[in-house]
């Protein structure tokens, strides 16, 4: 017994002095220099655009033919911005966006040349999950700066204007997260990973080959929807955020709904019933979405824009009085809300001067990513969180 006593007594006595050993001959190896910040948990970011939403077609922005409250909640939530402008063309502006250039540099980047680098590839870079949804517009199927070649892990909309104008495709442009388009099969097939990176088909939407039975822009709800839920940060995917940029389209011209309802009994040009009902449909998106966010848990550490992408066309078809779609003739302002619970401060309306070109930036500082030479956008991050800019 005594013996053993003094056996851990012996092996104690030596794990004490192989420690002071270590002890000092680490010393001398001690790093005085400061640790680098640790990156904290990332905000998931979804930029939500709506090509052709004038400035007054929202009741927050001084609507008074009809209301929408989900877009109005949101900005009571959040900032409602009122010096926000668009380019006069939507690829335009979605170019500026994707880049962070000046709309006059931005103009000579449509379509994208191959080496420009997107917003979506930057921050997909530094570990987001990234998926667009709705009308890209920026290149044609054979491009070289298709969706899934400029960031995006995650795709379905449409490449071309007509296309997107369709509300009832009997097609839709698609990349889903692990399925690649076979053509000689004429179907999408499990994507091995040793094959490369996956492409995107042409997937056919066969209820709409039998009369209007699927409106795209729900469509384009429900897949965002999918990936928010699909891309919620969790343990398994080691809190990766996600980057969604959701665009919705109001063509010029004629514009199809499913019903015009609750116009239809209004004194109204037929026109001006469907783009309100358009309106509220996506007023009622925003809603869907933000349910979706509720469910998934994520309702603090996910900032959403809301922006118009373009300014609407003074047309026959629709009044722009009617639709307080421009303030002035030269005026390109468009509405633009911010909500980012626990970061901004609800209540707020701000006059900051910005645009598209801003948002690479701001997006590149929240998600801690590299920003590229050449960016004309400077980040509105700090008047986000309330500060001076």
């Amino acid at each position: 017994m005594k013996s053993s006593r003094f056996r851990r007594l012996g092996r104690a006595l030596i794990a004490l002095a192989a420690l002071l050993e270590f002890s000092a001959v680490a010393q001398p190896l001690i790093v005085t220099t400061p640790l680098p910040r640790a990156i904290p948990r990332r905000a998931s970011i979804i930029f939500i655009q709506c090509d052709g939403l004038g400035y007054g077609d929202l009741s927050c922005y001084g609507q008074t033919n009809y209301q929408t409250p989900n877009l109005d909640r949101l900005a009571a939530e959040g900032i409602r911005f009122t010096n926000y402008s668009a380019a006069p063309s939507a690829p335009v502006t979605q170019a500026a966006f994707l880049l962070g250039k000046d709309y006059s540099l931005a103009r000579a980047d449509v379509p994208l040349p191959p080496e420009a680098v997107t917003v979506a590839q930057l921050l997909k870079f530094a570990g987001y999950h990234t998926g667009m949804v709705g009308d890209w517009d920026l290149s044609g199927p054979n491009s070289p700066s298709v969706p899934w070649r400029k960031g995006f892990d995650q795709f379905a909309g449409y490449l071309d204007e007509p296309d997107a104008a369709n509300f009832f495709a009997d097609h839709i442009w698609s990349l889903p997260p692990h399925y690649s388009f076979d053509a000689k099969l004429n179907k999408f097939v499990r994507w091995n990973p040793s094959q490369g990176q996956p492409s995107a088909g042409r997937e056919m939407l066969y209820q709409n080959t039998r009369g209007k039975n699927e409106y795209i822009p729900d469509l384009f709800t429900k897949a965002a929807m999918n990936f928010i839920q699909y891309s919620e940060p969790d343990p398994f995917n080691h809190w990766r955020p996600f980057f969604l940029f959701l665009n919705y389209t109001i063509p010029d011209g004629n514009i199809e709904v499913p019903t015009d309802a609750p116009f239809s009994e209004e004194p109204w040009p037929q026109q001006e019933k469907n783009r309100a009902a358009l309106i509220l449909r996506i007023d009622d998106s925003i809603g869907q979405l933000r349910q979706q966010l509720d469910k998934s848990h994520m309702t603090n550490n996910v900032l959403i824009f809301f922006a118009g992408g373009s300014i609407p066309k003074k047309t026959a078809e629709a009044d722009p009085d009617f639709f307080h779609s421009n303030i002035a003739t030269n005026d390109f302002r468009v509405p633009m809300i911010a909500h980012w619970p626990e970061h901004i401060a609800a209540g707020q309306v701000s006059g900051l001067d910005w645009s598209a070109e801003d948002f690479l930036p701001t997006a590149v500082e929240i998600g801690y990513a590299p920003t590229p030479t050449g960016v004309d956008g400077t980040s509105i991050l700090a008047a986000l969180g309330g500060r001076r800019q």
